[in-house]
């Protein structure tokens, strides 16, 4: 933070990409609640799913603006109109496993994506002298697998990451970095650690079990759970406080300082799988396999991150339980599935 200077959300032109995303849409709900003053620009694909962000389609407070992050011109016309006081950088290629089959895809969106909005933002500065704060979302992916006796995790664990998504990250997270040093970009970085809840998609390991959960609830599927490795160890935070962090995080944070950012429920994949079993309405136990398919060619095993920084400088702390998360979770799919 610069000595003496106030921010502010109230009555202040927010962009943000990836808005139709889990965390996007939530996030832009959460800003509309506690800042009613404020404008929200969405950047988003044309052809994006519209199912998370319905609540917002008639809100007069919202603007959506089409474009790319690999489509620079698209980029600069969307800073342009929204000339954002803040920008949080959601949009991103977030699924691990899809990383190991398009590697390429996964590095240019994350990593030259990144590149051509920080650029744009640089540009559109010098033309209007709007110094917007620009939240880079990085993630605990960039750790790589740390050893038992680092964790919990600290911003300072070497980058070791060890999927394409990973590299990717590590990309993104130092470009917001270099930005700062050698442009003034007020990016600040965040490494968030396993968030989910209701809209999380249903690749991921605890919306891919609350899914077949409600599906074999409704009759649609054989009583059969299909899961890849329970062993791993993650930290699991509600999507809802995620975005109270991120709106906490532009407000009193560092610029080109990062922050982990990650809940307070400890638990192995199998624990995770037993809980969502056990507040389920489902009769009976099913059975759960072992599907080939859904492990990885190296995994992240081990994840508990040390957040003491960011809780700090923001006082932020959770406030959903996990078994709130779980419920939420189950409910919501049970209304669209």
């Amino acid at each position: 933070m610069v000595q003496g200077e106030s921010r502010s959300l109230d009555d202040a032109r927010v962009l943000i990409t990836g808005i139709s995303g889990f965390v996007g849409s939530h996030l832009a709900e959460h800003l509309l609640a506690k800042h009613p003053g404020a404008r929200i620009f969405g950047f988003l694909r044309w052809r994006s799913p519209d199912r998370n962000i319905r609540g917002l389609l008639r809100e007069p407070r919202v603007t959506f603006l089409f474009g790319d992050l690999l489509d620079e011109t698209s980029l600069r016309h969307a800073l342009a109109q929204a000339d954002p006081h803040f920008i949080f950088h959601l949009a991103a290629q977030s699924y691990v496993p899809y990383s190991y089959r398009a590697p390429r895809v996964t590095l240019d969106v994350n990593g030259v994506g990144t590149s051509n909005l920080l650029e744009a933002v640089r540009a559109q500065r010098d033309r209007t002298k709007t110094d917007p704060v620009v939240h880079v979302c990085s993630s605990s992916e960039v750790y790589g697998q740390p050893r038992p006796e680092d964790v919990p995790i600290r911003e300072s664990h070497p980058l070791r990451p060890i999927s394409p998504y990973g590299v990717s990250k590590v990309t993104e997270d130092l470009l917001g970095l270099n930005y700062w040093i050698s442009d003034r970009v007020k990016t600040i970085r965040t490494r968030m650690f396993t968030h989910t809840g209701p809209r999380r998609g249903e690749v991921f390991a605890e919306s891919a079990f609350a899914k077949q959960i409600v599906e074999i609830e409704k009759g649609k599927i054989e009583p059969v759970i299909r899961v890849g490795n329970l062993d791993s160890v993650r930290t699991f935070a509600d999507v809802r406080d995620a975005v109270e962090a991120y709106r906490l995080l532009v407000l009193k944070c560092t610029y080109g300082e990062v922050y982990n950012i990650g809940g307070d429920r400890t638990m192995t994949i199998g624990e995770l799988l037993e809980l969502l079993i056990a507040r389920s309405k489902l009769a009976k136990r099913p059975e759960v396999r072992v599907d080939p398919q859904l492990l990885r060619p190296s995994d992240v095993t081990l994840q508990i991150p040390d957040c003491s920084r960011f809780v700090a400088e923001t006082g932020w702390r959770p406030t959903y339980s996990f078994e709130r998360t779980i419920d939420d979770s189950l409910e919501y799919l049970r209304s669209v599935l």
